[in-house]
Protein backbone atom coordinates (compact mmCIF):
# COMPACT_ATOMS: atom_id res chain seq x y z
CA UNK A 1 0.00 0.00 0.00
CA UNK A 2 1.32 3.72 -0.83
CA UNK A 3 0.22 7.08 -0.45
CA UNK A 4 1.41 8.54 -3.71
CA UNK A 5 3.56 10.82 -2.26
CA UNK A 6 7.16 10.51 -4.35
CA UNK A 7 9.83 10.34 -2.48
CA UNK A 8 12.32 10.29 -5.38
CA UNK A 9 13.07 9.25 -8.84
CA UNK A 10 14.99 6.38 -10.60
CA UNK A 11 17.14 6.63 -13.70
CA UNK A 12 16.48 2.98 -15.60
CA UNK A 13 19.98 1.36 -16.07
CA UNK A 14 18.95 -1.48 -18.53
CA UNK A 15 16.14 -3.50 -19.35
CA UNK A 16 16.40 -7.40 -20.32
CA UNK A 17 13.66 -9.39 -21.72
CA UNK A 18 13.51 -12.74 -20.10
CA UNK A 19 10.79 -14.94 -21.80
CA UNK A 20 7.70 -13.18 -21.10
CA UNK A 21 9.28 -11.14 -18.31
CA UNK A 22 11.53 -7.73 -17.83
CA UNK A 23 14.42 -7.41 -15.71
CA UNK A 24 13.98 -3.39 -15.12
CA UNK A 25 17.61 -2.48 -13.43
CA UNK A 26 17.39 1.06 -12.14
CA UNK A 27 19.72 3.65 -9.89
CA UNK A 28 18.11 5.48 -6.88
CA UNK A 29 19.50 7.30 -4.12
CA UNK A 30 17.67 5.22 -1.87
CA UNK A 31 18.58 1.98 -3.30
CA UNK A 32 20.62 1.38 -0.05
CA UNK A 33 17.61 1.77 2.01
CA UNK A 34 16.06 -1.59 -0.29
CA UNK A 35 15.88 -5.27 0.62
CA UNK A 36 15.69 -7.89 -1.40
CA UNK A 37 11.24 -8.79 -1.68
CA UNK A 38 10.39 -5.12 -0.67
CA UNK A 39 7.92 -3.33 -2.48
CA UNK A 40 8.12 -0.48 -4.13
CA UNK A 41 6.15 1.66 -6.50
CA UNK A 42 7.47 2.82 -9.72
CA UNK A 43 5.00 5.32 -11.88
CA UNK A 44 2.51 3.53 -9.71
CA UNK A 45 3.35 0.17 -10.47
CA UNK A 46 4.05 -1.99 -7.28
CA UNK A 47 7.05 -3.84 -8.16
CA UNK A 48 9.69 -6.42 -5.94
CA UNK A 49 12.92 -5.66 -5.51
CA UNK A 50 15.25 -9.24 -6.55
CA UNK A 51 18.63 -7.79 -6.87
CA UNK A 52 20.95 -5.20 -4.93
CA UNK A 53 24.05 -4.24 -6.16
CA UNK A 54 26.24 -1.41 -4.62
CA UNK A 55 23.31 1.68 -6.08
CA UNK A 56 21.66 -0.43 -8.01
CA UNK A 57 18.74 -2.81 -7.72
CA UNK A 58 16.38 -4.85 -10.36
CA UNK A 59 12.93 -5.67 -10.06
CA UNK A 60 10.80 -7.68 -12.55
CA UNK A 61 7.70 -7.38 -14.30
CA UNK A 62 5.82 -10.37 -15.43
CA UNK A 63 3.18 -10.55 -18.75
CA UNK A 64 0.42 -9.27 -16.86
CA UNK A 65 2.04 -6.44 -15.38
CA UNK A 66 3.28 -5.24 -18.84
CA UNK A 67 0.01 -5.57 -20.52
CA UNK A 68 -1.69 -3.57 -18.10
CA UNK A 69 0.61 -0.84 -17.86
CA UNK A 70 2.96 1.11 -19.71
CA UNK A 71 6.12 -0.29 -18.63
CA UNK A 72 6.41 -1.89 -21.84
CA UNK A 73 7.38 1.47 -23.29
CA UNK A 74 10.24 2.19 -20.79
CA UNK A 75 13.69 2.49 -21.48
CA UNK A 76 17.03 3.13 -20.45
CA UNK A 77 17.46 6.75 -19.14
CA UNK A 78 13.83 7.22 -18.48
CA UNK A 79 12.96 9.08 -15.08
CA UNK A 80 10.62 6.53 -12.89
CA UNK A 81 8.70 7.97 -9.92
CA UNK A 82 9.27 6.47 -7.24
CA UNK A 83 7.83 5.43 -3.47
CA UNK A 84 8.57 2.50 -0.71
CA UNK A 85 5.24 0.91 1.11
CA UNK A 86 3.87 3.13 3.51
CA UNK A 87 4.36 2.28 7.00
CA UNK A 88 1.62 1.93 9.96
CA UNK A 89 1.59 5.32 12.09
CA UNK A 90 3.03 7.69 9.23
CA UNK A 91 0.85 10.25 8.39
CA UNK A 92 -1.36 9.67 5.18
CA UNK A 93 -0.82 12.62 2.63
CA UNK A 94 -2.05 11.18 -0.53
CA UNK A 95 -4.59 8.74 -0.46
CA UNK A 96 -4.28 5.08 -0.55
CA UNK A 97 -2.93 3.80 -3.77
CA UNK A 98 -2.58 -0.24 -4.32
CA UNK A 99 0.48 0.01 -6.80
CA UNK A 100 -2.14 -2.06 -9.22
CA UNK A 101 -2.72 -0.12 -12.83
CA UNK A 102 -6.00 0.10 -13.58
CA UNK A 103 -5.39 1.00 -16.88
CA UNK A 104 -3.35 3.27 -19.31
CA UNK A 105 -3.84 6.90 -20.04
CA UNK A 106 -2.57 9.58 -22.65
CA UNK A 107 -1.79 13.27 -21.55
CA UNK A 108 -3.95 14.90 -24.14
CA UNK A 109 -3.39 18.24 -23.27
CA UNK A 110 -0.68 20.49 -20.85
CA UNK A 111 -1.54 24.49 -20.00
CA UNK A 112 0.88 26.53 -18.33
CA UNK A 113 -1.16 28.46 -15.86
CA UNK A 114 0.79 31.26 -13.63
CA UNK A 115 3.53 29.35 -12.34
CA UNK A 116 1.47 25.93 -12.47
CA UNK A 117 0.22 23.23 -14.99
CA UNK A 118 -2.78 22.13 -16.00
CA UNK A 119 -2.65 18.15 -17.49
CA UNK A 120 -5.51 16.52 -19.15
CA UNK A 121 -5.38 13.00 -19.67
CA UNK A 122 -7.87 11.10 -21.35
CA UNK A 123 -8.37 6.82 -21.34
CA UNK A 124 -10.43 4.53 -23.04
CA UNK A 125 -14.13 4.59 -21.12
CA UNK A 126 -14.42 2.07 -18.61
CA UNK A 127 -16.03 1.29 -15.54
CA UNK A 128 -13.54 3.18 -14.11
CA UNK A 129 -14.71 6.78 -13.02
CA UNK A 130 -13.31 10.26 -11.77
CA UNK A 131 -15.03 12.63 -9.95
CA UNK A 132 -13.97 16.44 -9.42
CA UNK A 133 -12.30 16.76 -5.85
CA UNK A 134 -11.57 12.87 -6.12
CA UNK A 135 -8.18 11.33 -6.08
CA UNK A 136 -6.35 9.68 -8.52
CA UNK A 137 -2.93 8.62 -8.98
CA UNK A 138 -1.22 9.40 -12.34
CA UNK A 139 1.93 7.29 -12.42
CA UNK A 140 2.34 6.85 -8.84
CA UNK A 141 1.47 10.66 -7.52
CA UNK A 142 -1.47 11.06 -5.59
CA UNK A 143 -3.43 13.80 -7.25
CA UNK A 144 -6.76 15.61 -7.26
CA UNK A 145 -9.05 15.78 -10.24
CA UNK A 146 -10.29 19.57 -10.95
CA UNK A 147 -12.11 18.19 -14.58
CA UNK A 148 -13.93 15.23 -15.45
CA UNK A 149 -15.42 13.98 -18.10
CA UNK A 150 -16.30 10.57 -18.85
CA UNK A 151 -13.34 9.39 -20.95
CA UNK A 152 -10.75 12.21 -19.74
CA UNK A 153 -9.99 14.77 -16.52
CA UNK A 154 -7.65 17.31 -15.94
CA UNK A 155 -5.35 17.18 -12.45
CA UNK A 156 -3.25 20.73 -11.35
CA UNK A 157 0.20 20.27 -10.94
CA UNK A 158 1.78 22.52 -8.21
CA UNK A 159 5.58 23.73 -8.85
CA UNK A 160 7.19 21.26 -6.29
CA UNK A 161 5.00 18.18 -7.69
CA UNK A 162 6.04 19.54 -11.39
CA UNK A 163 9.92 19.63 -10.27
CA UNK A 164 10.52 16.53 -7.68
CA UNK A 165 8.19 14.00 -10.13
CA UNK A 166 8.70 12.72 -14.02
CA UNK A 167 5.84 15.39 -14.73
CA UNK A 168 8.39 17.36 -16.31
CA UNK A 169 9.13 15.16 -18.52
CA UNK A 170 5.59 14.51 -19.65
CA UNK A 171 4.88 15.57 -22.89
CA UNK A 172 1.16 14.92 -24.81
CA UNK A 173 0.41 12.03 -26.55
CA UNK A 174 3.01 10.11 -23.46
CA UNK A 175 1.60 7.37 -21.82
CA UNK A 176 0.87 7.15 -17.88
CA UNK A 177 -0.38 4.40 -15.68
CA UNK A 178 -3.41 4.91 -13.84
CA UNK A 179 -4.62 3.49 -10.71
CA UNK A 180 -8.68 5.00 -10.21
CA UNK A 181 -9.57 5.67 -6.31
CA UNK A 182 -10.46 2.28 -4.52
CA UNK A 183 -13.20 3.83 -2.99
CA UNK A 184 -14.69 4.77 -6.28
CA UNK A 185 -14.38 1.08 -7.74
CA UNK A 186 -15.71 -0.32 -5.18
CA UNK A 187 -18.75 1.59 -4.96
CA UNK A 188 -18.98 1.39 -9.40
CA UNK A 189 -18.87 -2.54 -9.39
CA UNK A 190 -21.78 -2.58 -6.35
CA UNK A 191 -23.75 -0.60 -8.44
CA UNK A 192 -22.99 -2.53 -11.61
CA UNK A 193 -24.53 -5.48 -9.87
CA UNK A 194 -27.77 -3.78 -8.86
CA UNK A 195 -28.22 -3.11 -12.19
Amino acid sequence: MFTGIIETIAVISKIEKKQGNLNITLKSSLTTTFKIDQSISHNGICLTVVLIKNNEYVVTAIEETIQKSSIGSWRAGDLINIERAMKIGDRLDGHMIQGHVDQIGKCSKIIQKNGSWVFTIQYAKSNNVTVEKGSIAINGISLTVVNSNESDFSVAIIPYTYEHTNFKNLNTGDSVNLEFDILGKYIAKILSKSN
